[in-house]
């Protein structure tokens, strides 16, 4: 029964779906039906097999007072069970399987379907209940990797071969991406047509007799290939052949290079032989707080020779490779027809077995309703289980049940929704923010205090409230550099400037790395005794 929080719903609807339940459950064309809003222990029975460890619980559906079957605990299988009063047959008239599933935690890779399962003389008992319990039917959503559908699957059995065959409904409905209560409904007519509803809405419509619906087909073909026929020896599949008559041309060098040297070329007027392609930059200078005998020899970092972009190329001149005009690779003869020929050998056909005719399917009766499943996520929720003989009773039970509590959880989501909108604008504003930065921290006149940049930003990505201090340390770092570069390389008198907020705060902390850094290595260093001096990385230009 729905009972809604925050009095969304009228008193009165509340009051005409308790009435329209009580009416609808007293109605012969309802087989079955729990709303759970008592406890499942005494009606339903968990199976008692070592596999099945899931812990099943009497749970309110999140947001209502709504009650519900949940599957309690994540990555463990599940089994539960409620017989029928009395075995139902689904080959006379209308059969309408309808539940609801309310996915909390979402699913990533798991079942949420359930089984309508043949009387217990097929050979199973509640308490031992597993997967391999006879069943008719398999509805329901199941998703897991590129698995992805609302089952319907059927079992029939073959009155020639008494062979019971699982028959899969084909390209049927996805599962429905979202948090929200859905409801799933089956109906088979009559007429040998299945429809598929999610939300009352027709997502597929099949017919029980198409070949094209279900894999296998219920009808088998009339003939199969003959299991005892074998291909001859000497049947020839291939349509082509090397010509045994062709004969490699003499001329015909297998061994020529597929390049040569281009012995007409000429080195470019202008190329410098004595110009390297890279120098040191002459602007570079060797920072004030190096120590030789710690960081080891600095070294300039390189840049492209300025002599080399005006000249037609510096170093060493070398000849040009070309194609060579007598490569041809490795000879082969060439195709042509097989005359012995005789195409791809196929078995050849025989009456089928099993095959037989029929004008409608030959379901066996349904005598409890299972629940039988494993799961990776938790929060998945079992409501409003009807098994009828009349559309029209499931159509009410969606309208007073099942659409009340999805309209509040709708509104609920896009409220939601409204709220992660203006979050997510902000962060990916601010993902362009890191992005522009880590972009101005790889230009080469910021070189040598790149690693410095870096770690701001990253501790910017990592406490976005600093991120707008962090910024002004980052263009007081670029203008710094900026000015001595004006100047010609020569650093200005340093200003003592007082910092405040953010910037002090990302400031002194900038600080208290280095300081830690200085430390950790003065420690190592003291340890390891004569070992070898810290050599410092040097950033180098790139072409």
């Amino acid at each position: 029964m729905v009972r809604v929080r925050g009095g969304v719903l009228p008193v009165l609807l509340v009051l005409v779906a308790c009435f329209a339940f009580q009416q609808l459950s007293a109605s012969d064309d309802t087989v079955f039906y729990d709303s759970f809003d008592d406890a499942f222990e005494g009606r339903w029975i968990v199976s008692s097999k070592e596999e099945y460890q899931g812990v099943w619980s009497h749970s309110k559906s999140e947001g209502h007072e709504d009650y519900g079957l949940l599957v309690s605990e994540p990555a463990k299988k599940y089994a539960i069970v409620k017989e029928l009063e009395k075995p139902e047959s689904l080959n006379d008239g209308t059969i309408v399987l309808q539940f609801e599933t309310r996915l909390q935690n979402g699913l990533e890779c798991g079942g949420a379907y359930l089984k309508y399962l043949r009387p217990q003389e097929a050979g199973w008992e509640p308490k031992i209940f597993d997967n391999e319990s006879p069943y008719s039917i398999m509805f329901g959503p199941d998703k897991c990797g590129l698995t992805n559908k609302v089952h319907f699957i059927f079992k029939h059995k073959n009155p020639k071969s008494g062979e019971y065959v699982e028959h899969h409904l084909t390209t049927p409905p996805s599962v429905p991406a979202d948090k929200l209560t859905h409801v799933y409904t089956a109906i088979l007519k009559p007429n040998n047509e299945l429809v598929i509803l999610v939300d009352g809405e027709e997502k597929k419509k099949a017919n029980f007799l198409s070949a094209d619906d279900f894999m296998p087909p219920l009808i088998p073909t009339k003939t199969i290939p003959d299991p005892e026929d074998k291909k001859p020896e000497d049947w020839d599949e291939r349509a082509k052949i090397q010509d045994p008559n062709a004969v490699k041309p003499e001329d015909w060098d297998e061994d020529a290079p597929m390049e040569i040297v281009d012995e007409e070329a000429e080195k470019p007027e202008g190329w410098l032989d004595d110009e390297p392609e890279e120098i040191d930059d002459p602007d570079s200078t060797k920072p004030e707080d190096w120590d030789d005998e710690e960081d080891g020899e600095w070294e300039a970092p390189r840049i492209e020779n300025p002599k080399c972009v005006t000249a037609p190329g510096c170093g060493e001149w070398k000849k040009p490779m070309k194609r060579n005009p007598a490569y041809k690779g490795k000879w082969h003869a060439p195709l042509i027809d097989n005359p012995s020929y005789k195409g791809i050998w196929k078995p050849q056909e025989i009456p089928n077995p099993s095959y037989f005719e029929a004008d409608k399917p030959n379901f066996e009766p349904i005598a409890a309703v299972g629940i039988e499943i494993w799961t990776m996520q938790d929060g998945i929720l079992f409501d409003n289980i009807l098994i009828a003989k009349d559309e029209k009773v499931a159509q009410t039970y969606r309208e007073t049940a099942w659409k009340p509590k999805f309209e509040v959880e709708k509104e609920k989501s896009k409220e939601e929704e409204d709220v992660q909108g203006t979050d997510g604008f902000l962060a990916t504003v601010q993902k362009k923010i890191f992005d522009l930065l880590y972009t101005v921290a790889d230009l080469p006149f910021l070189s040598s205090h790149k690693p410095k940049i870096v770690d701001l930003i990253e501790k910017a990505e990592e406490q976005p409230n600093l991120t707008v201090g962090i910024l002004i340390a980052i263009v007081v770092i670029i203008f710094t550099v900026f000015v001595k570069l004006l100047l010609g390389g020569k650093k200005p008198a340093r200003v003592e400037k007082k910092t405040t907020g953010a910037t002090a705060a990302s400031s002194s902390a900038a600080a208290k790395e280095d300081e830690k850094e200085k430390e950790g290595t003065s420690s190592e260093s003291e340890k390891e005794g004569a070992a070898a001096p810290r050599r410092r990385t040097t950033t180098r230009r790139e072409n």
